[in-house]
């Protein structure tokens, strides 16, 4: 996991004091992507809300897959003192998912969740590029 470039990209958001956990979340989970450190990584204070959020992930990403078609970008909500965040993967069924204090400074982690979803995306269009090269 440690080779994996995507988990490197959440390894470095969870630098982050606001960022409390962070995955590029798949429908079934299968094929997610977590930091290096799996959910180790996470912050003690999540637990509470971790298990609701990874038993409802699913749910999410139908609805998040469903509504991408007509240009859905992310999607935020509040639960109990955390903001979950997803930022749509354009043509998959993945989220940048992060779970994030709710008196986190917003705007600085709008723009580090940005950032990270493009590296990504980018990160993701080269491995289709080697992918088709060697086929």
């Amino acid at each position: 996991m440690k080779d994996d470039p995507i988990a490197r990209v959440l390894d470095d958001l969870l630098k982050f004091d606001d960022i409390l956990a962070c995955m590029v979340g798949r429908r079934g989970m299968i094929d997610s992507i977590l930091p290096s450190d799996g959910t180790d990584s996470f912050k003690p204070e999540i637990n509470e809300i971790w298990d609701i959020v990874r038993r409802t992930m699913d749910s999410q990403l139908s609805v998040i897959s469903e509504f991408s078609r007509v240009g859905l970008k992310r999607l935020n909500f509040q639960l109990q003192d955390y903001d979950v965040m997803f930022y749509v993967i354009p043509d998959t069924e993945n989220a940048l998912v992060a779970i994030v204090r709710a008196l986190a400074n917003r705007g600085l982690i709008a723009v580090e969740m940005e950032n990270a979803r493009r590296e990504i995306i980018r990160i993701r269009e080269e491995e289709e590029k080697k992918l088709f090269a060697t086929t």
